[in-house]
């Protein structure tokens, strides 16, 4: 069956840098496009990035510049790179496939000084 395990999230003061992983299994990583989003308390999921088979990237506008996607089909894995953070990216951050949109579990991410 189709899993996402995302990982590396945590604590992180503002201007602070973290990397999110998210291994796939269960499907043909390498078709699909794969994605990021985030949850912050109070607020609805929202997309943060998503990176196509061919490696075409998008990303909403408020992490334009700070945040990169990628991923590696031999592994399986797309990542998250997450640079200059702010308090305001402070959110839960889910692993997504269009491979029926299965999600993660999610990580934690939690800017703060």
């Amino acid at each position: 069956q189709v899993q996402l395990v995302e990982s590396g999230g945590g604590l992180v003061q503002p201007g602070g840098s973290l990397r999110l992983s998210c291994a796939a299994s269960g499907f043909i990583f390498r078709i699909y496009t794969m994605g990021w989003y985030r949850q912050a308390p109070g607020k609805q999921r929202e997309l943060v990035a998503i990176i196509t088979r061919d490696d075409n990237t998008r990303y909403v506008d408020s992490v334009k510049g700070r945040f990169t996607i990628s991923r590696d089909n031999a592994k399986s894995t797309v990542y998250l790179q997450m640079n200059s953070l702010k308090t305001e990216d402070t959110a839960v951050y889910y692993c997504w496939t269009n491979n029926n949109g299965h999600w993660g579990q999610g990580t934690q991410v939690t800017v703060s000084s």
